[in-house]
């Protein structure tokens, strides 16, 4: 599905909602998030297996009564200037157009998860965004203050804490372990603060899902429990009733809730928190690479592997982690630490998950010869991190979809492409084609047809009817984009 980040309250086609990136002013309808966690931990189905329905449904209402005190409200406020005119100041002696400042108050709502005794909780950072004011109200009505001990908006978590005696916690489960097809829990407020604590139940959907248009680093969790607008920050219970996810965001084409919801792996969000706590920055391995393509059973093909899933090295920084290690570009990593790589966002996520000066395994093909490498991560730099850039493209139809030229000096001058470089441009590409589909762009700079150099537009359609003759189904093209080698695979 193709999602855009929206306001909470649009409608349109598919939309990722953020659960509690709502303001209102005090004359306007207020909503945003909540959820919940979990107090002390509840015997294992394992431990006590339900033998009838009723054994099942008396311990998922176990599971809410136990969890439901570690969810917290969050309301915020934030004070505004805006100048008013004053439509009566010229019957006053004042010039037309004289305005006067008052004051507008915007409120928010949200929710947050009680994790520690120290009074931490747990919610997402545009819940509590540009605020002047963040105040927590617990399940048995009582309303504090909150502190805002840090906020990392590359992942949207954020961090408070209250001080409160005897607080009631959630105890944290293990996000990794959850399967798809567990049964979980989510508590929070939806739609408005006189819905709080409200519980719905679900399975997890599906694992690893990514919102890049809403955070820079991310493994979601997806679950089909009822989310709405107001969710967000809340709490996703698994059956051991342990929090194993804060929810986030939704995908729905009304902006309601439409079966499916996102919540971000605890394991994660305990990893931002600790940071936060401890350091008051969030610190992230650092690998030193990017990005030049996934490995799918099409790409396996054209470069001549076998059930391979993974990622290739488009470049590798100089004197970078990854360099000192022995990475070369176009290396195919397929496993971190023996687990194999489901896809990029995945994988530069767990990366960003580790902290500087951790060591990890990576498992490589390079020239169809596996082999193991010792990366020890350094300090993630500023900014975002770098990765391949697509840009959209003009529907023609060319012959394999797209159109090629020569870099001829005009064209280095336009596109700033060095002399050193050689190879082809693509001009204009039909998005309804497969080379597009697979990631061929327009401007793409083709260095490689097949891995044979191609410098010229009549070597490139010279490379293309080889292939043709042969009886070859897939073309692999080496790309250069934003100065980055990158491969395409694309059937004919």
């Amino acid at each position: 599905m193709n999602t855009t980040v929206r306001n909470i309250f649009g409608v349109a086609a598919a939309v990722i909602v953020l659960l509690g990136f709502n303001w209102a002013t005090d004359s306007d309808s207020i909503s945003l998030s909540a959820e919940t966690k979990n107090i002390d931990k509840i015997e294992s189905a394992e431990n006590r297996p339900a033998t009838s329905l009723k054994d099942f449904n008396d311990a998922i209402v176990d599971i809410a009564e136990k969890t439901n005190p570690a969810v917290v409200t969050i309301t915020t406020k934030k004070t505004q200037e805006v100048r008013v005119v004053n439509p009566f100041s010229q019957f006053f002696g004042m010039p037309r157009g004289d305005s006067e400042t008052q004051e507008r108050v915007q409120r928010g709502l949200g929710s947050g998860v009680i994790v520690s005794e120290e009074g931490y909780i747990l919610t997402n950072n545009h819940v509590i965004a540009e605020t002047d004011e963040i105040n927590v109200r617990l399940y048995n009505g009582n309303e504090v203050t909150a502190e805002l001990v840090g906020t990392d908006p590359q992942t949207d978590i954020a961090v408070l804490k209250v001080d409160i005696d005897n607080i009631p916690t959630v105890e944290l489960g293990d996000s990794d372990a959850l399967k798809v097809g567990s049964f979980v829990l989510a508590i929070g407020s939806p739609l408005s603060e006189d819905l709080a604590h409200t519980v719905s139940m679900g399975i997890v959907s599906a694992r690893g899902r990514s919102l890049n248009n809403l955070t820079l680093f991310g493994d979601y969790i997806q679950t089909d429990a009822a989310i709405n607008p107001g969710n967000s920050g809340g709490a996703l219970i698994d059956m051991n009733g342990q929090l194993v996810g804060i929810n986030s965001a939704i995908a729905s084409r009304s902006g309601g809730n439409d079966g499916i919801g996102f919540a971000i792996p605890i394991s994660l969000a305990e990893r931002i928190m600790n940071d936060l706590i401890e350091d008051g920055e969030v610190s992230r391995g650092y690998l030193g690479m990017i990005f030049g393509g996934e490995v799918d059973q099409t790409m396996a093909r054209a470069l001549g592997l076998d059930n391979v899933r993974g990622v290739i090295v488009g470049q590798v920084e100089e004197g970078g982690p990854a360099d000192k290690a022995g990475l070369q570009t176009k290396d195919v990593i397929v496993s971190l630490n023996n687990d194999q790589i489901r896809n990029w966002d995945s994988f530069r996520t767990s990366i960003a998950s580790k902290k500087p000066g951790d060591t990890i395994n990576l498992g490589i093909i390079r020239d169809q010869e596996e082999m193991n490498l010792e990366v020890t991560l350094e300090e993630r730099p500023e900014g975002p991190v770098a990765s391949a850039n697509q840009t959209e493209s003009e529907d023609v139809q060319e012959r394999l979809g797209f159109s090629v030229r020569d870099l001829n000096q005009n064209i280095r001058n336009q596109f700033r492409i060095g002399n050193d470089i050689e190879g082809i441009i693509v001009q204009e590409i039909s998005q309804s084609s497969n080379a597009y589909e697979r990631g061929l762009r327009s401007n793409d700079i083709i260095t490689n047809v097949k891995r044979t150099k191609t410098e010229t537009t009549d070597e490139f359609y010279a490379e293309i009817e080889k292939a043709i003759e042969a009886g070859d189904e897939v073309i692999l093209l080496t790309v250069l984009r934003n100065d980055a080698e990158q491969y395409v695979a694309f059937e004919l």
